[in-house]
């Protein structure tokens, strides 16, 4: 079963891009005062993210455990520490008024994100009864509701 599932059209390329915007994005609301453009990156996530998920399960017919958390909220180790490297950057050169390298950043980060799912399918496809729990879902809850109340205390600081 785990050879024949296939992820919809464009889910690795819309997520990355869905990233690349989210921490352009955040970049932008830090660096630049824009702090509702914080929410929008989020916003612009949210719906890529729910939509391939829906994809997804209409394509093949179940759920994979780990792809709604390692693929689309990026726990995964190359697209969480891709992650931090890229919004870290595209920051820092947000502050520095860079804004060629926030979108170099954004993109790069992006780019190395969708990898990582793409990275994790491969993995799952080979080993399916090691890769194939993800998080528990009151844990994805958690994190989510922390990085929720994270981003909600910069924009109250901006």
């Amino acid at each position: 079963m785990a050879a024949g599932i296939v992820l919809p059209s464009w889910f690795a390329t819309s997520i990355g891009a869905a990233i690349a915007v989210q921490i352009g994005t955040a970049a932008v609301g830090l660096g630049g005062g824009a702090p509702w453009t914080l929410v929008a990156g989020l916003a612009v996530f949210a719906v890529v993210g729910v939509v391939q998920l829906t994809r997804f399960r209409r394509d093949n017919g179940v759920w994979l455990g780990g792809l709604a958390g390692r693929v689309v909220l990026g726990t995964g180790t190359l697209a969480s520490s891709s992650y931090v490297v890229a919004l870290a950057a595209a920051i820092w050169a947000a502050f520095a008024g860079q804004w060629l390298l926030v979108a170099l950043a954004s993109a790069g980060g992006g780019v190395a994100y969708a990898l990582g799912g793409r990275r994790w399918l491969a993995a799952y496809r080979a080993e399916p009864e090691v890769h194939g729990r993800g998080e528990s879902a009151a844990w994805l809850a958690i994190m989510s509701l922390a990085a929720v109340g994270g981003l909600v205390l910069l924009v109250l600081e901006r």
